[in-house]
């Protein structure tokens, strides 16, 4: 029998004190911007950075919900998210289970295109995708948006979804396609449930990314009606002076729907990222 290993007090002792400072250092940027959201302007440039407030100042979010039009802001940045997550999510799967599956001789070229988009800065391809939105008609719109942000996020997508369904065992997809099953059938029967921790990575992974995304919406809109919050924020700052507080502010608005995010789906996340650790 194996001897159960005792783990010495002192180690137990150094793994909390590490742990703690992680959590602090987390946390307190959090708090920190909090606070600094309840100041005035004058107060946040006059005072302490790390100081409380001298006299808390409730009307920043009432003022920036009111005249940032963050109400408005924030439906069209959960509008954008929701899409881009899940048609980066399905296409990436299904491609990822065609290079990985369905052999022919174009596959790899397919599947290297892919890749190459990985080493794609949005910098370097910002001003021809700023010329061709334009060229077809679709510059300030929701679509010329939603194209570029579902273009981006594929190439990522895929890479994972492909090396992810390789380890999927041929076995499987040969029997289906023995019975009689087409692919797309193969795909949502079979492929598709075996893919939930690769969903989630991929799922974090868009949402995080188009949720916090600011040049490429800012460069291919210019109606207030169609921008998303990280434009909003942004527009608290100017090139002489900058509103602080208000805009701390809204940083907060903005950081709220992603602690909701994680908080309704931490367990579903911590889940699907453990098990493809596990699968890989």
């Amino acid at each position: 029998m194996l001897r159960e290993r005792r783990v010495s007090p002192i180690a137990v002792v150094f793994a909390y004190v590490v742990m703690g400072m992680f959590t602090v250092l987390a946390i307190y940027p959090i708090f920190w911007l909090v606070i600094q959201s309840f100041k005035t302007t004058t107060d946040f440039l006059t005072v302490s950075r790390f100081a409380f407030p001298t006299q808390w100042h409730f009307g920043n979010y009432p003022f920036v919900w009111r005249v940032g039009r963050f109400g408005m802001l924030l439906m069209n940045s959960v509008f954008y998210t929701v899409i881009t997550t899940v048609f980066v999510v399905v296409l990436s799967l299904m491609a990822g289970f065609a290079f990985s599956k369905i052999k022919f001789n174009i596959t790899p070229f397919l599947h290297g295109l892919f890749i190459i988009g990985i080493l794609l800065t949005l910098q370097s391809i910002l001003v021809p995708l700023f010329l061709m939105t334009a060229a077809v008609g679709l510059y300030n719109t929701r679509l010329g948006v939603l194209i570029p942000y579902i273009g981006l996020g594929l190439p990522m997508g895929v890479y994972l979804c492909t090396e992810f369904v390789k380890s999927i065992p041929n076995e499987l997809v040969e029997s289906a396609r023995i019975d009689g099953a087409s692919y797309l059938r193969t795909f949502f029967a079979i492929v598709l449930p075996m893919c939930v921790p690769v969903m989630a990575t991929l799922g974090i992974i868009s949402f995080m990314g188009t949720w916090n995304e600011f040049i490429l919406v800012q460069v291919l809109t210019a109606s207030a009606s169609i921008r998303t919050l990280p434009v909003g924020i942004a527009s608290f700052a100017g090139a002489l002076a900058t509103d602080f507080s208000r805009q701390f502010a809204g940083l907060v608005i903005g950081l709220i729907p992603i602690l909701i995010f994680y908080a309704a789906f931490g367990k579903q996340i911590t889940r699907g990222v453990a098990a493809g650790a596990v699968k890989g």
